[in-house]
Formats: C-alpha cells, structure tokens, sequence
C-alpha cells in the first residue's frame, strides 16, 4: 500500500490553483424542496420544475466538493436546460456538517447502502418529486461530479429500480472503497477490484436484477485527482452486468473527445464513455457555440463541449419544441490561487473530501 506521504507528493503536484469552491448565492431556477420526508443523510434538496409540462423527465443532479447546489447548477446549466426544453431537475445538496469539505460521503459504509443514509436520503427527494409533480417514473436519471459522481455510481447500484440511466463525470466505481485510505488509493488508481468482482458488488446491494440503467463515463485524461483509470473501471463493471462483449464503436469529436459505446442487440446504447484529451478534474462545458451550457468556474471547465447538453441529448431531453433561453448566468469570480505548498496539498485533500 503506498503511503500517505506519496499522496501527499502527488496531490502537491497536482494542478490545484483554483480549486476553492464557489458557494452558491443565486439559485436562479431552483427553489428549496424543503420537508421531503426521512431524511437520515440530513441532506439538502433544490428543484426546478418547468410549468405546463405533463409526464416530465427528472434528472438527479450531485455536485462535487466545495461546490453546492447553486454553484453546480451555474456551472453545469442543467436548471437552465431543463427550463429551455420543460424536464425537471432535483439537485442533493451535502451539509458542512455531514462533511467540512460538502463532498458526498461516498466511501462511508453507512451513507452508501440501500434505505441508509445519504443514499436513502436522495432517494426520498426523488419520491418527494414523483409525488408532488408530473415525473414520469420510467424517465429518471441521475448525474454527479468526482464525489457526486461516485455518489451517484452508488444510487445506480443500490437503487437501480429507479433509474433509466446515470452519467458519472471524473467518479469512482461502485464498491471500491469503504474507507479513507482506501479511497485515497482508488482515486489514485491503485488496488482496484477486477470488474466481475465489480459488478457482484452492484448485484448484492440489491435484490434487482434487470434490466439495468444505462451508464455515460466522462473524463479528462489529465485528471491529477480522480486518476483516469477510474473510468476504465467503471466501464469495466457496467459492461459486466450488462453482458456487453466485443469491441466498442470509436468515434472522435472535434480531435480532443473520443466516445466508446457498447451496445444492446436492439442498437441501442448501453455503456459509453467520453475522454476528453488534455482536460484535467470537473465538468466539461462550453460557453460558446451551439451547445453552450452552463459557465466556466472551478472544476467546470470550458473545453468547448458541453457534457450537460450531450448526456441531455443522449437521454432524449431535448427532444421537444425549445422554450425561450433564460438571461444569462451572473459572473462569478476567480478563485484566489494557491499560493503555498502546503495550502496546495491541503486544497487537493479537502477537493476530494479526505481532510477536514
């Protein structure tokens, strides 16, 4: 096992000016879903729900550290989008209290089962939701970055029942840690499970067995703090439990994203994955352009290719008449860089939750 210190040395080396969060002032379209019933996570939920639209989709949406639901939504533009095409969205928000650093507890054992913690707590928003609003149940989805994206590898596992489809952006795999040290490991890429083990890991934190959401994976293949082989594991697991042998289709997009995509026998998509070549860790957007979504801040990353608007369109959430654009986002500042090695390595630890 390597040892704290080699963290520490490759954490410090790591491209980490900028990584302070933005905390959310404007939430723009969303608005508090208060009281949604247990709440064991002790978890926060924000929603937009666009009027007049019956039978709506609903996408689970969980930021990454130091940022909340506010600051994600700016970045990612998904409230945007929904108001634009008339789906809803429910965001979880972590509490400083669950988490000084607001990273989704995603190698706790007891926040990561099925009917526990922060896992049963997002589920109750998305009961919430079904209840109070025309969501149909057979379109939900669900999306996270780095903690939030491990995050939602565990809702796709342990509540696999709900979810048409998830996308996991610069995450970590189902099952691969249960402690601190071990998620230091895994984030770095080290003491993986192979991907059967992987993928029994899925089959037994529930009683579900098919058929199975489909998984989109994003990453950047510069990615200093969710080490890129993360992807290939997760891949690797989802293509277990669905059954997907052979080769994926390659396709390369405007030199710099190469999508893999596995099929089902019906041609449609299973399991795709999306590297993004030269992007380091966060959410690629674009804030220009045709498919502009959502604005450049930390750990959202303008690299011109929106990942909100292509798992959108993957999904099929674009597919009705656009409603008229909403103003644009209110600037947000730069972060003030780092400007020691120790605030460097303390900013690392504390973007990937392990450091209070």
């Amino acid at each position: 096992m390597q040892s704290i210190n080699d963290t520490i040395e490759r954490l410090a080396r790591a491209r980490v000016a900028g990584l302070a969060g933005v905390s959310g002032t404007d939430h723009r379209h969303l608005r508090a879903l208060g009281d949604f019933g247990a709440n064991p996570g002790t978890l926060s939920g924000w929603y937009h729900v666009s009027e007049g639209t019956a039978a709506m989709p609903l996408v689970v949406v969980l930021h990454g550290c130091t940022q909340d639901a506010a600051s994600y939504d700016r970045g990612s533009g998904w409230s945007d989008l929904a108001a634009r095409f008339g789906f809803a969205v429910v965001f979880a928000e972590q509490s400083r209290a669950n988490n000084p650093n607001g990273c989704f507890n995603w190698f706790v054992p007891g926040d990561t089962r099925r009917d526990a913690g922060e896992a049963a707590s997002i589920r109750q928003m998305i009961a919430a939701m079904v209840d109070q609003y025309p969501i149909d149940p057979a379109r939900i989805f669900i999306t996270g970055l780095s903690a939030g994206g491990a995050m939602a590898s565990v809702m796709l596992a342990t509540y696999p029942e709900l979810f048409r489809g998830g996308a996991i952006i610069a995450g970590l795999p189902f099952g691969a840690a249960a402690t601190m040290s071990q998620a230091l490991e895994r984030m770095r890429g080290q003491g993986h499970l192979n991907d059967l083990a992987y993928a029994t890991a899925v089959r037994t934190a529930s009683s579900h067995r098919g058929p199975w959401p489909r998984v989109s994976v994003w990453l950047g293949d510069a990615d200093h703090t969710v080490n890129p082989v993360n992807a290939d594991r997760i891949v690797g697991q989802w293509r277990a439990l669905h059954g997907v042998d052979g080769p994926p289709d390659v396709e390369t997009v405007s030199g710099k994203l190469v999508r893999r995509a596995w099929h089902a026998p019906d041609g449609s998509v299973l399991i795709e994955e999306h590297r993004i070549a030269g992007m380091g860790h966060g959410t690629p957007v674009a804030t220009h352009g045709d498919t502009a979504c959502g604005s450049a801040m930390p750990h959202m990353l303008d690299v011109g290719i929106s990942s909100t608007w292509q798992i959108a369109h993957g999904w099929g959430l674009l597919e009705g008449a656009e409603r008229a654009r909403s103003s644009a986002a209110p600037a947000v500042p730069p972060a003030a860089p780092v400007t020691s090695i120790q605030a460097t390595i303390e900013a690392a630890l504390r973007s990937a939750g392990l450091m209070r």
